[in-house]
């Protein structure tokens, strides 16, 4: 991920709560968020395809950022305990899913055809991430958790969910960390 400081964090898990974990990866051999403002969540969310709000009031500065990083941890938390077999509490989750007000909304398009989309209240920074929170929860409680995997690269720490047909996804992008490996591979083959 060369110049990763400089990009946007990519969307290659094949699962919405998974990219929201991958907004920490490795860069130079250290972590690296690419979460440093409220504008940098609001970025990921919209290029995540999060619905929109119809209005929010504006928040403290800060605080979505602050709320972006504590759900992230939470679901770090779960998806790591669930995938380790381990008991997790869906308590923290749970926080931001009871904050999660939406509803169903019919609108006309331009060519007068309805469109059914839901609407998520964004008052606080948590109803605003609440539709993150119930990908989560969906994650959780519907994954396929023997499909949800790290890359195997030794040096990436990011999770993606295989759908491939079959389930032999070893890298978070074959483009980065599986055409490392193969070069690693291949001059690991020729120095011999």
């Amino acid at each position: 991920m060369k110049n990763a400081k400089r990009q946007a964090p990519v969307h290659i898990a094949d699962h919405p709560a998974l990219d929201f974990l991958n907004t920490v990866a490795q860069v130079d051999g250290q972590p690296y968020d690419f979460f440093h403002s409220d504008e940098d969540v609001s970025r990921w969310l919209e290029t995540a395809g999060v619905p929109l709000p119809d209005s929010g009031g504006d928040l403290p500065r800060g605080a979505l950022l602050s709320a972006a990083r504590q759900l992230r941890d939470v679901i770090l938390h779960a998806v790591q305990q669930k995938k380790n077999g381990s008991t997790w509490q869906p308590d923290e989750l749970n926080k931001f899913l009871c904050s999660a007000v939406s509803h169903p909304q019919l609108t006309l398009d331009d060519e007068g055809k309805p469109r059914y989309r839901r609407v998520f209240a964004a008052a606080t920074p948590a109803q605003r991430l609440g539709p993150v929170a119930e990908q989560a929860a969906d994650l959780l409680m519907n994954g396929d958790f023997s499909l949800v995997r790290n890359c195997e690269h030794p040096d990436c720490t990011l999770w993606f969910y295989d759908r491939t047909k079959a389930h032999r996804r070893r890298w978070c992008s074959m483009a980065v960390c599986g055409n490392r490996a193969k070069a690693a591979r291949f001059r690991q083959v020729s120095q011999q």
